[in-house]
């Protein structure tokens, strides 16, 4: 539940503050914000509130960005005051609701959200909530009535539906649960969320096929959620469907890497079909994240032996025994490992624990049921064969909370690639890591005249503590050496990319133009001035809440977009990532065969440029062009995006 209600919330009116300086740095901390820069946000928001400490909308934002970073303790805090400040400020009981929520405070977030229904009876966000806290709290009979009048408020919000399923199922009425997610099907059958709350709620009535068709339904209308291919892979298992499950645990592992349920899984199907090397590394990946993990540590020690590695089997197989004494089969494999490995006595001393515990059988551990899955908190090490599930067979979990994310991707399911900038700090894919190079940028940074190399990358990296510390010290610098060399446009522009970096949007835009008057020829400042102008229309755009139409001043501001775009073609026409930007706007106005044109003269220029076909491949299959765009997209993974996969498989039955 992680994504909250930032996007919306954003779209607050700006108060006027006192002092002008105060309002900049307000806009600066919620540009940040929006643009998920959550620990830069926080320090801008820190300077409104030390200045004029009596105002409550700097510890709403700040809160929100200390949500997103899971500091509940913070939001807490921060809520406290600005209610104490202002008690009638609804979105200040909801933010504090969730961090309650998230830290199991089931009572004192039903008191915020009853508080809050006090100023805004019929706010659906809140009775949302509400509703989640009874059925947390597993007060049911409020939660039902809360689920009611939601439906009374918002007849079509299928959330509600589900809510009320999971209340049902949780009371063992599964006719009823059913009932309510065919009611919320009714009223939206393009919803993906509520086809995989059917196809849950079948596995877990094990109808398996049925599961299977349903999340088919839920995967083809969102294969963004990894948790759709996570349940299918399951209802495939059970139909002994093993490359099928396996498949889908890739797809699930694509959209999220880090996906426990993904790993732990594939690593036991692989190890069935003998890949053991592959399956060693999922094992790896878990015991990565949790050291901890018995079962996942047996299980790799079952395969280090498979694959000859009897050390690093006894060595997995003696941490578990050391937690688990009286596992019989740990003995019986470390037992033949030890003679592997020629430890005559060791292997001596298992056998012996094995008689004894033969003898003893009361010292057993309980012994397997026969199922095929266990829940993840079952710590009953004679289960290590099975597949493992979430703990709460809640169907609702996912859907709680219709606020997450930004605005613009709520109804965006297949998302482009975003654009190119230049920037000391690039995120780094465990996937992929391209090196984007043009000769022109390779010898400013041989000339060691910025304070950091520039890199060229389109996956911003979330600024630390330290580097924000870092860009608001060189601007400083900077300012400085402007002074003494006011017609230099190296620092000029060096500032002007700082000033970016913090989301001082306005600042960098005078900056970048001020270059261009000392230089008309040197194209990063064109180039970086178009994306600080892109960025700062986008954050305009969620203040004023536009959504299909653009303000006429908004049409011009493109404008002078596309002639810096254009200048840095003129300038350096091997700039790929020039076309590649240009084409990226022309994709957000809906200009599809401009963007495919420039997308295409971007693949001309650099063959292998996986972000220009994946983008290329989304606008075919947003014209209906699918053999068009699954060759694209096809490329564009070969290149190393994976998510180019899951929507392959999405499009390809309407081929």
């Amino acid at each position: 539940m992680k994504r909250t209600l930032l996007a919306l919330l954003l779209l607050l009116p700006t108060i006027l503050f006192g002092q002008i300086n105060t309002e900049r740095v307000m806009i600066k901390g919620r540009s940040a914000l929006y643009f998920e820069e959550y620990i830069l946000a926080i320090q801008y928001f820190n300077q409104v509130i030390n200045a004029k400490p009596y105002l409550h909308l700097p510890y709403f934002f700040r809160s929100l960005a200390k949500l997103e970073l899971d500091d509940f303790t913070g939001v807490e805090e921060d809520s406290n005051q600005l209610l104490a400040i202002n008690p009638f400020f609804v979105a200040g009981y909801q933010v504090r609701g969730l961090a309650r929520i998230q830290q199991n405070k089931y009572k004192e977030a039903i008191e915020d959200y009853k508080e809050a229904l006090k100023y805004e009876p019929e706010n659906v966000p809140v009775l949302n909530n509400l509703s989640l806290s009874y059925i947390y709290s597993e007060d049911y009979d409020q939660a039902n009535a809360t689920l009611d009048e939601l439906s009374r408020v918002a007849p079509k919000y299928t959330a509600a539906y589900l809510m009320k399923g999971d209340v049902a199922l949780r009371q063992k009425d599964t006719l009823q649960a059913i009932a309510n997610i065919d009611k919320a099907l009714s009223i939206d059958k393009y919803d993906s969320n509520i086809w995989g709350a059917r196809g849950q709620l079948n596995l877990m009535q094990q109808n398996y096929a049925q599961a299977e068709k349903d999340l088919d339904e839920a995967t083809h209308l969102g294969g963004h959620e990894a948790s759709h291919y996570i349940n299918r892979a399951l209802a495939r298992f059970h139909q002994n469907n093993l490359r099928g499950a396996m498949s889908d645990y890739d797809l699930a592992l694509d959209i999220d890497p880090r996906n426990f349920f993904g790993h732990y899984n594939r690593g036991l199907l692989r190890a069935r079909v003998g890949d053991t090397n592959r399956a060693i590394e999922d094992f790896d990946f878990v015991l990565s994240v949790n050291p901890d993990d018995m079962m996942a540590t047996f299980n790799r020690g079952l395969l280090r032996t498979r694959s000859g590695d009897f050390s690093g089997a006894n060595s997995d197989f003696t941490r578990v025994l050391d937690v688990y004494p009286n596992f019989y089969a740990g003995y019986l494999y470390r037992m033949e490992v030890r003679k592997m490995l020629g430890d005559n006595i060791g292997a001596q001393q298992d056998e012996l624990m094995l008689l004894q515990m033969q003898i003893d059988k009361s010292r057993g551990v309980q012994q397997d049921k026969g199922e095929e899955t266990r829940k993840r908190s079952d710590k009953n090490v004679e289960n290590y064969r099975k597949l493992v599930v979430a703990d709460k067979d809640d169907i609702s979990r996912n859907y709680t909370n219709e606020l997450r994310g930004k605005i613009q991707n709520k109804t965006v399911q297949v998302k482009a690639e975003p654009y190119f900038i230049l920037t000391y700090y690039a995120d780094v894919s465990e996937v992929r890591n391209v090196i984007h190079y043009h000769k022109f940028i390779t010898d400013l940074n041989a000339r060691q005249v910025l304070p950091e190399l520039l890199l060229i990358t389109n996956q911003e990296k979330p600024l630390n503590q330290t580097e924000v510390n870092k860009l608001f010290k060189l601007i400083d610098e900077e300012s400085g050496e402007i002074d003494k060399n006011p017609n230099d446009v190296i620092p000029r522009f060096t500032r002007g990319l700082n000033f970016f970096l913090v989301q001082s949007t306005d600042d960098a835009l005078e900056d970048f133009s001020r270059a261009i008057e000392l230089d008309n020829t040197f194209y990063p400042a064109y180039f970086m001035r178009s994306v600080a102008k892109i960025k700062q229309l986008d954050y305009q755009k969620s203040e004023e809440k536009l959504t299909n139409e653009l303000s006429n001043s908004s049409v011009v501001d493109y404008e002078v977009v596309m002639n810096d775009l254009k200048r840095v073609i003129q300038l350096a026409p091997d700039f790929v990532y020039a076309y590649y930007n240009r084409a990226r706007l022309h994709f957000d106005l809906k200009d599809f065969p401009a963007a495919i044109a420039d997308y295409t003269e971007a693949i001309k220029l650099y063959p292998e440029f996986a972000e220009a076909y994946f983008n290329r491949g989304i606008i075919h299959i947003f014209l209906g062009n699918n053999k068009e765009g699954i060759a694209d997209l096809s490329k564009a993974g070969e290149l190393g995006i994976a998510n180019s996969y899951s929507i392959i498989k999405r499009f390809r039955k309407t081929e």
